[in-house]
């Protein structure tokens, strides 16, 4: 007799997507704003989904979360203070703390229900980083902290889902000239991922278009994403650090004076092999006239995806 299979599906744009197994749902929950659930999975251990996307695995996380953080901090001098927008998991947070220079580690999450959630269902993803003293939670939308908050920041990290429906108001130029005007001075650090230049292309060109805008240097890391299934980049953006300038050696020094170890995808040498575009990338980075700023008066994508069409559950007899 068959058995039943139980199958994500997630849309990385209206023609192309992934899937992968499901397991057993291990916890449901509903928030102010999204159900949240946690499945077991063969493939990525424990997943959390929210409104049935894919957020964040506990098997191999560590290839999105290590270079969102290093290249930025090791980028910065001395980066004693770091804004976190987003990122309710805990894993950016984690790996922030890991630098001994970090004072203080603001994040601010929207939904406080998902920051609760996985620190009790998924803890090892944010490994005590709630708990730290040098963190400091502010539950609420993100672009209005930046917008009303009085505080300097070293560097800005931020982890927002994809530039659709609500979310795509913290892809606009003007947000991005507040996280400017939130740096302690000209050494400041911005980094965001920059989505996909396969799956996505045209977003990847619009995201590195608006940024051109505000930021001087922008430096792009290109980075294959277990739980995306596809290669990602992520951007470094500042008026004065060229995070491209530093040799492996130099980068070696400053995780060991700042007391980073144990990662396992960054160190110098992933440092300035994920600095390389391929032919067909540069190519899409020397064509962003082609494709429009996103601004606040007009904030459209042009690979705009349905996202409620991922993360359905497919059920198929095997």
């Amino acid at each position: 007799m068959a058995t039943k299979q139980r199958y994500i599906v997630e849309s990385l744009n209206p023609d192309f997507g992934y899937f992968y197994r499901a397991g057993k749902t291990l916890h449901t929950s509903k928030t102010k704003f999204q159900n949240i659930e946690v499945i077991d999975s063969a493939e990525f251990g424990r997943v959390m989904l929210l409104d049935g996307v894919t957020q964040v695995t506990s098997r191999n996380e560590f290839l999105y979360h290590e270079p969102m953080v290093h290249p930025a901090l090791i980028g910065h001098p001395n980066p004693a203070d770091v804004l976190i927008i987003g990122a309710g998991d805990g894993g950016i947070l984690r790996e922030v703390l890991k630098h001994d220079t970090v004072e203080r580690a603001v994040m601010a999450e929207l939904d406080g229900g998902v920051v609760d959630f996985c620190a009790k269902l998924m803890p090892e993803i944010s490994d005590g980083a709630f708990t730290d003293k040098r963190t400091k939670l502010e539950i609420g939308d993100g672009r209005k902290y930046v917008e009303k908050t009085k505080a300097k920041f070293d560097v800005v990290i931020m982890d927002m889902t994809d530039p659709f429906g609500p979310a795509v108001m913290l892809y606009t130029k003007e947000f991005f000239n507040s996280v400017k005007k939130t740096f302690k001075n000209p050494n400041g650090v911005f980094v965001m991922h920059t989505e996909s230049p396969i799956s996505r292309p045209r977003t990847f060109q619009q995201c590195h278009r608006t940024l051109a805008g505000v930021f001087k240097f922008r430096r792009t890391f290109y980075l294959y994403i277990h739980m995306y299934a596809v290669l990602w980049s992520v951007t470094v953006c500042s008026d004065s650090v060229d995070v491209s300038t530093f040799t492996a050696v130099d980068i070696g020094v400053r995780l060991n004076a700042r007391g980073v170890s144990g990662l396992k995808c960054y160190n110098g040498a992933t440092h300035q092999a994920m600095l390389t575009p391929m032919p067909f990338v540069q190519d899409l980075l020397d064509d962003l006239e082609s494709v429009p700023v996103i601004t606040d008066r007009k904030p459209i994508v042009l690979d705009d995806i349905d996202i409620n069409s991922s993360g359905k559950l497919t059920i198929i007899e095997a």
